[in-house]
């Protein structure tokens, strides 16, 4: 296996997780609308937000990564949902479904032998496809460990 193979698949599993904690799809298992839309006393954030704070940003680096007519969405109020709970567990459950789908599209471009892991985007300021895979496997991680922390407290994972 040469070095670009080498790092390509430790970028994988670095962006899919479950090496140093269990993996995304074992830590969402389960949630349900209300256990979703529960407000913890004192954080700002309820697990849906989160939820959807992660698939808009992936969804984001993703775009930025494929799209040379990338638009930048406005900060902080595009990436943070005002909604505290999902509408439906249809809409909870197609938010954890487009994470699983955006990521498996970002896995493939990371897999293909023929991107540049290296080679700055035309239409960024020094960003590589290196650098974004990197970007939403620590994204990721820091958000799915808030929500870790939000099930653990309010009793729906040991």
């Amino acid at each position: 296996m040469t070095q670009d193979e080498q790092l390509r698949e430790q970028l994988v599993k670095l962006m899919r997780g479950g090496q140093a904690f269990r993996t995304r799809e074992e830590l969402l298992e389960g949630i349900t609308r209300q256990e979703a839309g529960r407000k913890a006393e004192g954080l700002p954030y309820t697990i849906w937000q989160l939820l959807e704070h992660l698939r808009f940003a992936q969804h984001d680096i993703l775009d930025f990564s494929r799209n040379a007519s990338y638009q930048e969405p406005a900060w902080p109020d595009d990436y943070w949902p005002a909604q505290a709970a999902p509408e439906s567990q249809e809409a909870l459950e197609q938010t954890m479904r487009t994470l699983t789908q955006d990521l498996e599209e970002l896995v493939q471009l990371v897999q293909n032998p023929k991107t540049d892991l290296y080679a700055p985007f035309p239409h960024g300021q020094g960003q590589t496809l290196l650098r974004e895979a990197m970007l939403v496997a620590e994204h990721n991680a820091y958000h799915l460990g808030q929500i870790v922390l939000l099930r653990k407290l309010f009793g729906y994972l040991e």
